[in-house]
């Protein structure tokens, strides 16, 4: 017969294998009540006890299996309540019995794909996971499903943990299946704009982690999107509102295809991590591309890596529209509160990529006093984009700001000095000066308008700029008459474009803001030959 220590060791039983019997309750109840542990355990669970193990040892084992279960429900602040020292069991009675009480009825919660997975899996497999870069389950689910081995590469995780997760997931199927969803979308290069954009369910913020309680919340919205689109009708400005869609936008879009996760789950961990994805948005082939229209299979949210200021303006427009749901009671939190952004200081160097060379100006006005005999336009047309031209470019307005502009916009100080006043950007009312070239250029369009040029005959509500219904001739097409003429005309010497001024000059509309139109580049450049 062996010796006790040659037998091999008996199997211990789970201590963390659910909630405990009623046998076990009913001695670990007795105990709290003044009982002695030997007489508690020898009169509820009498031959239920498991040979060789001390009654101190088995009501020691029915608290940690108590404690457990209460983190498994994420009931920490239960759970810290079964860990005391066994003469402390008179003050801990109460509680302990109300929190037995509590967890009998508490569900077992379902895990949501923007979980972290620290509420799910043991601390080793934690670190292990976090240390690879891998910190909710959305971020672990999409990793298993993309590859077959998935764990091989983890440093610290095992095929056995590696089969515990995968056992995990399969008890919940609707994880693998947003996994799925996920690797399917992520891997689309055609991306959505806002008002094309249809967010799953399992991310659009309806669960959000950092949602305030519904009762508090002042916004008719029952996701991220509803809410992000409150926000946006708030603002009147066409240019202010394009904006800040934009940069909504790419962060829906981000937190979506990159993260896993609602608008309202994101941490300051994200929010650092999206800075760094503004300064270089990667996969390039899926976020960066040349600009499309909105409705493009082609358009993309970036045409490439932004500037340290233009990072900074989205992290401050994405902290304040933050501020604006906190204030209203839909989130809890402004992930991007103090996150900055290092060379952003707006003493930056003037940016004259847009500026036209005096040679370069000079061919464009050229093009532009002969639009009628040499392209056949109407003189109407013709003279609308030389006074637009010569105005604009004398003034610096902006194309909405020339739009709205009257007569009545136009005033004389004491001086004699000739100034235009009107209704800038943000609603902010100013005047700008009106050199010679401005006014001359204002008077001549008058005169072939047929309306005074003296200012006492003027009508106040007719606009600077005539609207033309009848010609399809606009200042866009304008490259293609610089392009066509040069390339006719008896030009001697060869002119030298940058492909800068090229540039320009395809995207010249007389804004002062260029690139905003895009007409089809000439075939050959002025002065070029074949």
């Amino acid at each position: 017969m062996k010796s006790p220590a040659s037998q091999p060791p008996r199997a211990e039983p789970n201590e963390f294998a659910g909630f405990p019997s009623a046998d076990e309750l009913a001695a670990l109840r007795a105990w709290y009540e003044g009982l002695g542990s030997r007489e508690a355990v020898a009169r509820y669970l009498g031959d239920k006890r498991h040979a060789g193990a001390s009654s101190r040892g088995v009501l020691s084992g029915i608290r940690k299996r108590l404690a457990s279960f209460a983190r498994s429900r994420h009931q920490n602040d239960l759970a810290v309540l079964f860990v005391h020292r066994s003469h402390d069991r008179a003050q801990q009675a109460r509680s302990v019995l109300q929190a037995i009480e509590v967890l009998r009825t508490v569900p077992a919660p379902s895990p949501l794909a923007g979980d972290d997975i620290e509420r799910w899996f043991t601390p080793r497999t934690v670190k292990a996971l976090r240390a690879h870069g891998i910190k909710a389950l959305a971020d672990l689910s999409v990793r298993m499903v993309r590859r077959r081995r998935w764990w091989a590469a983890i440093a610290g995780l095992g095929a056995t943990s590696a089969r515990q997760i995968e056992s995990f997931f399969s008890s919940h199927p609707h994880l693998t299946k947003r996994a799925a969803e996920l690797a399917a979308v992520s891997s689309q290069q055609n991306m959505l704009p806002w008002e094309s954009l249809v967010v799953p369910h399992d991310v659009d913020g309806s669960q959000g982690a950092f949602r305030a309680p519904r009762k508090t919340c002042s916004l008719n919205a029952n996701n991220d999107y509803e809410a992000v689109q409150a926000w946006l009708s708030l603002h009147e400005s066409a240019s202010t509102l394009r904006a800040y869609r934009k940069e909504a936008e790419r962060l829906i879009l981000w937190s979506i295809m990159e993260r896993g996760r609602a608008l309202s789950s994101l941490t300051v961990d994200d929010a650092v991590a999206y800075r760094a994805f503004l300064r270089r948005p990667s996969p390039a082939r899926r976020w960066a591309g040349p600009p499309n229209r909105r409705t493009s299979a082609q358009w993309k949210p970036f045409c490439g890596p932004l500037s340290a200021r233009s990072v900074s303006y989205a992290l401050s427009v994405l902290g304040a529209m933050f501020r604006w749901l906190m204030e209203h009671g839909y989130v809890l939190t402004n992930p991007f509160s103090g996150v900055k952004v290092r060379g952003a200081s707006r003493t930056a160097v003037l940016d004259t990529s847009h500026v036209f060379s005096e040679g370069e100006w000079a061919i464009v006005r050229t093009i532009a006093d002969g639009l009628e005999w040499s392209y056949g336009w109407e003189a109407a047309a013709a003279q609308r984009v030389r006074f637009i031209i010569d105005f604009a470019y004398s003034t610096g307005l902006r194309a909405s700001e020339l739009v709205g502009v009257t007569l009545k916009s136009v005033q004389t100080d004491s001086h004699d000095d000739h100034w235009l006043h009107l209704v800038g950007k943000g609603s902010k009312a100013g005047k700008v000066a009106m050199p010679p070239l401005a006014r001359r250029a204002l008077d001549s369009y008058l005169v072939q308008r047929g309306l005074p040029t003296t200012p006492a005959l003027w009508k106040p509500e007719i606009p600077l700029r005539l609207e033309l219904s009848s010609t399809k001739a606009t200042l866009g097409s304008l490259p293609h008459a610089c392009g066509a003429s040069c390339a006719a005309s008896s030009v001697q010497q060869p002119i030298k474009w940058t492909p800068t001024a090229r540039h320009r000059l395809q995207s010249f509309d007389g804004r002062r803001h260029t690139g905003c139109a895009t007409p089809m580049p000439p075939t050959r450049w002025p002065g070029e030959h074949n």
